[in-house]
């Protein structure tokens, strides 16, 4: 029988003394402000009605991990026994993984760092560990310790020596490791005769970190509307709450904002050359463009991975990871636009756009992908990205065109295409605003698409909209018209996404389903007087 590795946590024996934080730093040798095993010190309420708990989070080890099918190289790993781990050597360092949590376990260190004034002590220097740097990292249980176990018939769990440091050094025994698939394993008869939850089980990740929240005397309580409510999410300095994520900055934002305006422009220009007489030579020209504006975009991207000289690694996993799929689309796209270029064919048009077509639609499933970040993991994040990136590519050739107006003979059908995507994308845009606390999206991050709503309507719709309303009513007006509506129609484009991806981006943070009853007024814990005189 395969094990199944993980752990049980009692909130009710947790002190908060920090001794598994310790131990695994010590064990793993992490670097300061790097943090595998973490215990929060929580407190939730209003006086009288109080109550205070630590929280022990790190890697859940999930069944079903999110991290693992977004990492484009395969660095991260689920083995046989359920244990997520980490490939240092193949990492690329493109965070994929560390967005994708939704338990914050992840983290990225690109610079050395020391304990002691900036230098590098002797203890340091012996336990460096070079392969970390510029990649994700991440409590594995010990891993080394769970396989030295099986070469010499001990017990993770039960022998201390080779059980994760974190439970083996817990002074309260409030961490217990075991074998979730041997059911008279020492978590599994704590499981079957304790009531427990899963940190986030709403998301499907099946965590392999349970927490027990009961006495037997004292049961535990639901989470409440004090526990909820947005006053006390909002507060930045509330441990349970997800801070701004910063794996991904402008470089990242860039690649998202530079893809939609290139490959919105192969596919709108294919449709102009159909529909509006755009001839074959334009349309090559704003292939050529297009390509040039997703090669900027690429290269952003690649300045924010952790391992440049490992870029090539992308590739590794198309099976599962957006992130491969990407680069196989956009190679594509280069390839048919290259042939097309040389030797134009009708098929060759429609195939590079088809390529370009696939290569957006990778690119907003990889941010939808992003498990960890509630802002991104929305079901409509898709087609956001989608129609704007058409728009998009409308704002392109329209700029395009004001330079070149000969280009298009039938310039009102891409005003109409501009009024027609204005329309949709801020209809899209105000339902994702109005409707982001029902999707999950925290108060943090709901206050930042409110701040940047009214700029975002104004530069990324209502100009476009009017601009190319006024381009098709009066076909006599000049070019800066349209390369005006272009231009705003970029810049809404640009800025949705850079406020989306880099400020109302919190992290998912954490939640306790059930809460031990230890508190005061209305969270003490029921008297027993009457059960024990009984």
């Amino acid at each position: 029988m395969t094990e199944r590795f993980g752990m049980v946590i009692d909130l009710n024996r947790c002190v908060g003394c920090q001794t598994c934080t310790v131990a695994c730093k010590h064990t793993n040798d992490t670097v300061p402000g790097v943090q595998w095993r973490r215990v929060l010190d929580v407190e939730t309420g209003e006086f009288p009605n109080v109550e205070r708990v630590f929280l022990v989070t790190g890697c859940q080890h999930c069944a079903e991990p999110p991290c693992v099918p977004v990492c484009p190289s395969g660095a991260t790993k689920q083995r046989d026994d359920g244990l997520v781990t980490m490939d240092y050597d193949l990492c690329i360092g493109c965070a994929s993984c560390a967005v994708a949590c939704p338990y914050q376990a992840r983290t990225i260190v690109h610079h050395k760092e020391f304990y002691y004034a900036g230098q590098e002590t002797i203890q340091e220097k012996a336990v460096a560990h070079d392969d970390r740097l510029g990649v994700a990292q991440k409590c594995t249980f010990c891993v080394e310790k769970i396989d030295d176990a099986k070469e010499h018939g001990l017990t993770p769990g039960v022998d201390l020596d080779v059980t994760p440091a974190c439970s083996a050094s817990c002074i309260a025994q409030a961490i217990h490791f075991g074998d979730f698939s041997n059911p008279d394993s020492n978590i599994s008869t704590l499981i079957r005769e304790n009531a427990s939850f899963q940190m986030h089980e709403e998301l499907g990740t099946d965590p392999q970190i349970k927490y027990l929240y009961e006495t037997p005397k004292v049961p535990g309580r639901s989470a409440g509307v004090a526990d909820n409510e947005d006053e006390m999410l909002a507060d930045p300095s509330n441990p349970l709450v997800g801070q701004r994520q910063t794996f991904w900055d402008m470089r990242a934002a860039m690649n998202f904002i530079m893809g939609g305006f290139g490959a919105g422009l192969v596919i709108v220009a294919y449709l102009l050359h159909l529909v509006a007489g755009l001839s074959v030579q334009h349309m090559q020209q704003l292939n050529v463009l297009a390509a040039g504006v997703i090669a900027v975009g690429l290269f952003f991207v690649w300045l924010k991975i952790g391992r440049k000289l490992r870029a090539a690694y992308v590739i590794l996993r198309p099976n599962s990871s957006w992130m491969s799929r990407e680069v196989y689309a956009v190679s594509l796209m280069y390839l048919l636009g290259l042939i097309d270029l040389f030797a134009p064919h009708p098929v060759l048009h429609a195939l590079t756009a088809l390529a370009a077509l696939l290569f957006l639609y990778c690119q907003v499933r990889i941010l939808h992908a992003a498990k960890g970040i509630p802002t991104w993991r929305v079901n409509m994040m898709p087609s956001m990205l989608m129609l704007s990136g058409l728009f998009e590519g409308v704002g392109l050739a329209a700029l395009a065109v004001a330079f070149i107006p000969a280009a298009l003979p039938n310039g009102s059908a891409l005003a109409v295409f501009g009024i027609v995507l204005a329309v949709l994308n801020a209809a899209v845009w105000r339902n994702y605003v109005t409707g982001a606390k029902a999707r999950g999206i925290p108060p943090l991050s709901r206050k930042d698409l409110a701040q940047a709503s009214p700029a975002i309507h104004a530069i990324g719709h209502l100009a476009p909209l009017v601009l190319f309303g006024v381009f098709m009513m009066w076909p006599a007006s000049p070019a800066w018209v349209i390369g005006l509506a272009g231009a705003s129609t970029l810049a809404g484009g640009a800025l949705w996404k850079a406020i989306v991806i880099t400020r109302a981006c919190h992290q998912q943070g954490f939640a306790l389903a059930k809460w031990p009853q230890r508190g005061s007024g209305a969270f003490a814990a029921p008297s027993l007087v009457k059960n024990i005189s009984s």
